[in-house]
């Protein structure tokens, strides 16, 4: 029989829920792709499209299906028992505590960890409802995720240094760097999908362990992805690239990849070609900043002139010229402005306001700035040859895709344990901690989380984007893999690893090889880091008010 007298519970834990899926979309989701658009690989709108497909994919299909609401048993559930009514309540208030902070934290432009961020509203909750809550050293505990603020970052920096130092040194800084580059990207494809490969097999929801399957069946796969992503590679992309880079063959886009050795020929069947006078490669490094005077680069403050912005991305590429770029369109500007004169009940007005709502999110620029220091910064980072760093913008959008599935299929539960609980115990009449999840609860929190990103995400995207360092499609795909390859690791040792900071340590690893520490703009760091540690208090004093409250309310 249902807790019918707490259907108020049920309704508001709801709208608790989609408000913290929502918001983790729009935090969580960006940190997958935020070096793909600060590295100029991926558009927003690009972006966004992908995201909605790579979340909900990963939330549906391989989302867990049996939800431990109490995250890594951060609280005693023992003191709920007989009492179903509380479990609720305290549900409630920490996904209330989630959903604020999520949302305080984005509208600020801190990415922070949604896993780190129910942990902290359940440890809110335990203390108002005077639920044990596991301090001590242990699997998920509050002295392992405190930990994590250092541990993650410092193994995610190292791992990245090492690859991207294999792209630098082998490939970036030698003599003839595009003719290295397409020897090796073969390899670094199937690198990257291998791992990737490895990452899915074992942390996805509901796979067994390493144990379980079997190291000799994991190596298996490993070097099948491994050698068959090769094999691909050689045979049709590196036919595409040959085309399209060599040859200069604007009309060749991406999908014409499986076309393979046709490609090579002469005047190759194209179905749907491009422009032929198009753009063959972007320049991945234009300068990102814009003036808020004239847009001549004789605004420099006397502390650019004095660090050489100018004299330093001429000596690294002279095709990259020091002029700020010209301000971008906001979204204001594009949907709003040109029916602003209209009446405000006018079709067209309407029009443009519907425009905005929806397309606001992706439209907005997040790779130019008007910061002169974070200007001398990026002068710091080296220039590499255009089409090298093209090479890696297919293993770079392929690792974004991979790390954005994973996260759907994992981060879900964050949002969804709680409800689930909820859902579940009203139905039950009892206590439930660990409860199937309805599909139909993944495909919402799926859409949700594609939505948030959608709509919000360019906030994070900025945060961790060009705003830390320089960056470029070979340092975007260190990044990444350099990330993956640390929540990996960690995931088999124990230690509760967030990808939000494997991702900014990683950033920074790979900032620091440009072996000047002033190519990092540690401000932003400080920033990041400031809204890592306010996570656990600030998430956990909003689910622990509302639980005191609600515990402690006067009633007649």
């Amino acid at each position: 029989m249902a807790l019918t007298r707490y259907n108020w519970i049920l309704a508001l834990i709801t709208i608790f829920f989609c408000v913290s899926a929502f918001m983790n979309g729009a935090n969580d989701v960006a940190n997958s792709y935020a070096t793909s658009v600060a590295a100029r690989t991926l558009t927003m709108p690009q972006v966004g499209f992908l995201s909605m497909i790579t979340e909900f994919v990963g939330a549906v299909a391989l989302g867990n299906r049996v939800t431990n609401t109490i995250k890594n048993g951060i609280i005693s559930i023992d003191r709920f028992e007989g009492n179903p009514g509380s479990l609720m309540l305290a549900m409630a208030s920490a996904e209330f505590g989630s959903a604020s902070w999520l949302a305080i934290a984005t509208s600020l432009g801190y990415p922070v960890s949604t896993t780190q961020t129910i942990v902290g509203a359940l440890i809110g909750v335990g203390i108002a409802a005077d639920s044990p809550v596991t301090w001590e050293w242990d699997d998920g505990s509050v002295s392992q995720v405190a930990a994590s603020w250092a541990i993650a970052p410092l193994l995610a920096a190292c791992f990245a240094a090492a690859i991207f130092s294999t792209v630098k040194f082998a490939i970036l800084e030698r003599q003839d760097s595009f003719k290295k580059g397409m020897l090796a990207i073969p390899f670094y494809l199937a690198f990257t999908c291998a791992i990737l490969a490895l990452f899915m097999v074992i942390e996805a929801p509901g796979a067994p362990s390493l144990e379980e399957f079997g190291a000799g069946r994991a190596v298996g796969i490993v070097l099948g992805v491994f050698f068959g992503v090769l094999a691909f590679a050689y045979i049709f992309v590196r036919p595409y690239l040959i085309r399209r880079l060599v040859k200069g063959d604007a009309r060749v886009k991406f999908y014409h990849i499986p076309l393979g050795p046709l490609l090579m020929k002469e005047n190759p069947p194209l179905y749907f070609p491009a422009k032929a006078d198009g753009v063959v490669v972007i320049d991945y490094y234009e300068n990102a900043y814009t003036s808020k005077h004239d847009g001549s680069i004789e605004n420099q403050s006397d502390s650019e002139k004095d660090v050489g912005v100018s004299t330093s991305l001429e000596k690294a590429n002279p095709l990259v010229v020091p002029t700020a770029r010209q301000r971008i369109v906001t979204p204001e500007e594009r949907f709003l402005a040109p029916t602003k004169h209209l009446p405000i009940a006018h079709p067209s007005r309407l029009f443009s306001f519907t425009k905005y709502f929806l397309f606001q999110g992706v439209t907005r620029d997040c790779v130019s700035h008007e910061d002169p220091r974070l200007h001398a910064t990026h002068a710091r980072c080296k220039v590499y040859d255009n089409r090298t760093e093209h090479l890696f913008t297919y293993t770079q959008v392929l690792s974004a895709m991979l790390m954005s599935i994973a996260h759907g299929s994992n981060d879900v539960a964050n949002a969804v344990g709680p409800w689930a609980a909820t859902y579940s115990t009203y139905q039950a009449n009892e206590v439930a901690t660990k409860v199937p999840t309805p599909v139909w609860m993944l495909v919402i929190a799926g859409f949700l989380l594609g939505a948030g990103f959608w709509f919000f995400g360019f906030k994070i995207i900025r945060a961790l984007g060009n705003r830390i360092t320089q960056m470029s499609p070979s340092r975007g795909f260190s990044t990444e893999l350099g990330a993956a390859i640390t929540v990996l690791l960690a995931s088999r040792v124990g230690l509760p690893v967030s990808t939000t900071q494997c991702l900014s340590g990683a950033t920074v690893g790979v900032a620091l090889m440009n072996f000047d520490i002033r190519a990092v703009n540690w401000r932003q760091i400080a920033y990041i880091f400031s809204g890592w540690i306010l996570t656990l208090p600030c998430a956990g004093l909003l689910g622990g008010l509302v639980m005191a409250m609600a515990l402690n309310t006067p009633h007649l």
